[in-house]
């Protein structure tokens, strides 16, 4: 397939990543406005970064005057699935694909994106994964835009209303295979435990959002490879 129809089959692709992305950008936006982020730079977060999870852990860290560091550890911890996803993908790259395509169809990959591009039934050239991203990028781009514009003139019971979006597109996420797979299950589960006694023991109070965030994720991970070991003939 040549350039032009890999683009034209990708932008194809990404319309419902796209149409996704806004409504749910449309939150990040109102969040980042409500924190006092101004117009342009919640934007400019969207544009560079297309991490849902990041964004949204990322601005609450920046709202309360979390040191670098600790913003640092924490976006490594959410956003280290890319990189393997790009690993992963690049086993489906064909001939054209070029250390500076590579370079760049890195920065589009998302959940959504590598998971269209990844079910391909023949091998993707990088003018696929940018049409496959032109609407997506847009989508959370524009998405974000009109939330942070908006909150100066919507009532604040909606914004609040709207905010819980991320929490509806995060369980649509994670339900489904949990329910199909039982050690899905159990790390969520034992996830969730971890981020409440985080929140209400007070034996745990000293302990920071961010840093929080990072041992949940880690000790959940770790429970499951340890539990549930994917062996050789599965992989």
């Amino acid at each position: 397939m040549n350039a032009n129809h890999s683009f034209i089959k990708g932008l194809r692709d990404g319309i419902p990543i796209g149409l996704g992305y806004f409504s749910v950008s449309i939150t990040f936006g109102m969040m980042a406005a409500s924190f006092g982020i101004p117009t342009w730079a919640a934007v400019l977060i969207s544009f560079t970064n297309l991490t849902s999870a990041g964004q949204f852990a990322g601005i609450s860290l920046m709202a309360s005057c979390a040191p670098f560091i600790e913003i640092a550890l924490t976006q490594l911890v959410i956003n280290i699935r890319y990189a393997l996803m790009s690993l992963s993908l690049s086993q489906k790259a064909d001939s054209t694909f070029t250390l500076p395509h590579r370079l760049l169809a890195s920065h589009f990959i998302t959940d959504e994106i590598f998971a269209v591009a990844a079910g391909q039934n023949s091998s993707i050239n990088p003018f696929y994964i940018y049409g496959l991203a032109v609407i997506p990028v847009l989508g959370w781009t524009s998405g974000t835009f009109v939330g942070a514009a908006a909150s100066a003139f919507l009532p604040e019971i909606i914004q609040r209303s709207l905010g819980i979006v991320i929490y509806g597109m995060f369980i649509a996420v994670i339900i489904p295979p949990a329910k199909k797979n039982h050690s899905i299950w159990l790390v969520l589960s034992a996830a969730v435990l971890l981020s409440c006694a985080f929140k209400w023991l007070p034996l745990f109070a000293f302990i920071s959002e961010g840093f929080s965030i990072m041992i949940c994720s880690i000790a959940a991970a770790a429970l499951g490879a340890a539990l549930f070991p994917v062996k050789e003939a599965e992989q």
